[in-house]
């Protein structure tokens, strides 16, 4: 994974841009990925761990009504998420993540692996659900390591 953060680094160099992540099941993993590159400064404005639905409506300004309507890991919240990140920032791209990494916590409808990821411009956003497969340890990696691929893919937001 560090290969792919150092490419992310010199993607975001390239675009003279900076990355603002906000995070929720990877508590603050997507951070230290980036942060063990050597000179990440320069491309990485800042970081936010709101693992509770309260710390995603004070720090990222989500809207208490999306959370009681779709819950913290859907589309609606994650998009939120980044959206509240990039304003917050001095950055030109938000990347945010929320899911269950279990082993609790999973539902039918929702189960542990389900994960939802959002980068936004200040455009335009995308997100997308992912189902990871496997422990908690796992599923958090897998995350981490999806949220950087698509920044990668995200020069166009």
């Amino acid at each position: 994974m560090e290969e792919l953060a150092k490419q992310v680094g010199a993607f975001l160099k390239e675009k003279n841009w900076q990355l603002v992540a906000a995070e929720s099941c990877t508590g603050g993993g997507l951070g230290e990925q980036i942060t063990a590159i050597a000179g990440s400064s320069a491309w990485f404005d800042r970081g936010f761990i709101t693992y509770s639905n309260a710390s995603k409506i004070d720090m990222l300004g989500v809207n208490l009504k999306t959370l009681e309507t779709y819950g913290a890991v859907s589309e609606e919240t994650v998009l939120e998420m980044a959206r509240g990140a990039l304003q917050r920032s001095q950055a030109q791209l938000g990347v945010s993540i929320s899911g269950i990494a279990g082993p609790d916590g999973g539902s039918s409808d929702k189960p542990v692996g389900t994960v939802w990821i959002a980068w936004a411009g200040k455009q335009t956003q995308q997100a997308r659900k992912y189902a990871f497969k496997g422990d908690r340890h796992a599923v958090r990696l897998q995350a981490i390591n999806a949220a950087l691929k698509g920044i990668l893919t995200s020069g166009n937001l």
